[in-house]
């Protein structure tokens, strides 16, 4: 078997919660960086982070820069190291995608993707290893599973609220569906925080949920002008899953204390 599956399943469906309508402020900016730790049942079995970067150009447009990393623990590492980086770039109002780079090291596999997107004739061009495999026709707007998180981060959320967005990896370009379910308080690293638990539709991703006939994913957002992905909970066929907030550093130019 040499997918990372289960670590990097969670991590990029945390990255790629799909899109709302109703837009407000941004509540993101460079130096906002989020710390997660991943649960096997109740087993740590990894962390992750994701930061907003400075913001930056891709090909003279200016750009938004988001990053992620992924890391086993020491006592996985000893049979399973990974260690795995995803970056995306937007245009500034984060309304769609320029490029996505995916550089992943888990065990023995290695695999480095370079997607860029072509604003002007909607399409997109995959790279693995610095070969082009796959050119695809792009709707108006589509994101990469990364930065379809932050786009979703500037919208309003209420119960009952349901949405999608356009999302691709380049190979494919799928509509994810959501259903925001309840308000809920989750117990964070940070301290306790209201959230809304959206549901999402996972029947089109790949590995190991697609191998799972009553898989589930829920997603838990902060129900402030944040929307931070405070905690991500999944059932798939080898037992379940968690993604959990503990630490959360505003943007630079944030004078905001973190809500508890």
């Amino acid at each position: 078997m040499r997918k990372p599956v289960i670590l990097v399943s969670l991590v990029w469906v945390l990255l790629a919660a799909p899109l709302a309508h109703a837009v407000e402020t941004v509540p993101f900016g460079p130096g906002e960086k989020l710390s997660y730790e991943i649960y096997w049942t109740f087993i740590h079995a990894g962390d992750a982070v994701l930061e907003v970067m400075p913001d930056t150009e891709i090909n003279g447009t200016p750009a938004r820069y988001f990053k992620a990393t992924a890391s086993t623990v020491p006592w996985v590492d000893a049979f399973y190291k990974v260690r795995d980086v995803l970056e995306a770039w937007t245009d500034l109002e984060v309304t769609h995608s320029l490029r996505y780079t995916k550089d992943q090291n888990e065990g023995t596999y290695h695999k480095k993707v370079d997607l860029v997107f072509d604003k002007e004739t909607n399409q997109s061009r995959r790279y693995t290893r610095g070969i082009l495999q796959h050119t695809l026709d792009q709707p108006v707007d589509v994101f990469d599973p990364m930065s379809v998180l932050f786009s979703f981060r500037k919208q309003i959320l209420y119960k009952s609220m349901q949405f999608g967005a356009n999302v691709s990896d380049g190979k494919k370009t799928v509509v994810g569906e959501s259903t925001v379910e309840a308000m809920e308080t989750i117990k964070t690293g940070i301290g306790p925080i209201q959230c809304f638990r959206v549901r999402l539709d996972i029947k089109h991703l790949s590995g190991v949920f697609k191998k799972s006939r009553d898989a589930e994913l829920l997603v838990w957002f902060s129900a402030d002008a944040r929307r931070i992905p405070v905690k991500v909970k999944s059932k798939v066929k080898v037992g379940h899953f968690t993604m959990e907030l503990v630490g959360y550093q505003p943007p630079s130019s944030s004078k905001k204390e973190t809500a508890r």
